[in-house]
């Protein structure tokens, strides 16, 4: 297994744009005090043994958001950090079915919206996403959807 620095064994990971039928982008929120406030994030998660890059991204979206999907586009695979080989996937989904959130005791005050496209990236060039993968993805959908 790799490590990312610091030591700590990492795994592939997938992140989710889920649009539903009128365009609107699922965001999740949640405080996180570590880094003095409250940001948003897209559904996704470290793979699971065994698991593929997609059926990460199912699992995270149904458990972080309650959401199932129908359609699935790969939207491309990207390094990390230059230090290890491990990747995160992005991946768009559409022909949604929303029911309850699947979360985790660490996952409780996750927050779901939905919000414009158009509103989701204005609030990426805010600063208001902490990891870099949600925007990526999002200028991605949004520029080859």
């Amino acid at each position: 297994m790799t490590e990312i620095p610091g030591g700590c064994p990492a795994r592939d990971a997938s992140v989710v744009v889920a649009r539903d039928e009128d365009g609107l982008v699922a965001l999740l929120s949640s405080v996180f005090p570590r880094h003095g406030g409250e940001y948003l994030f897209l559904p996704g998660g470290r793979q699971e043994a065994g698991e593929t890059p997609e059926e990460c991204a199912r699992r995270e979206l149904k458990e972080e958001a309650g959401i199932t999907a129908e359609r699935w586009r790969p939207l491309g695979t990207y390094a990390i950090t230059l230090e290890t080989t491990v990747g995160v996937h992005l991946y768009e989904a559409r022909g949604l079915s929303v029911g309850p959130q699947q979360l985790t005791p660490t996952e409780q005050d996750f927050k779901l919206s939905w919000w414009p496209m158009a509103d989701a990236l204005e609030a990426a060039v805010q600063g208001r996403f902490l990891l870099p993968a949600g925007p990526l993805a999002l200028l991605l959908a949004d520029r080859t959807g």
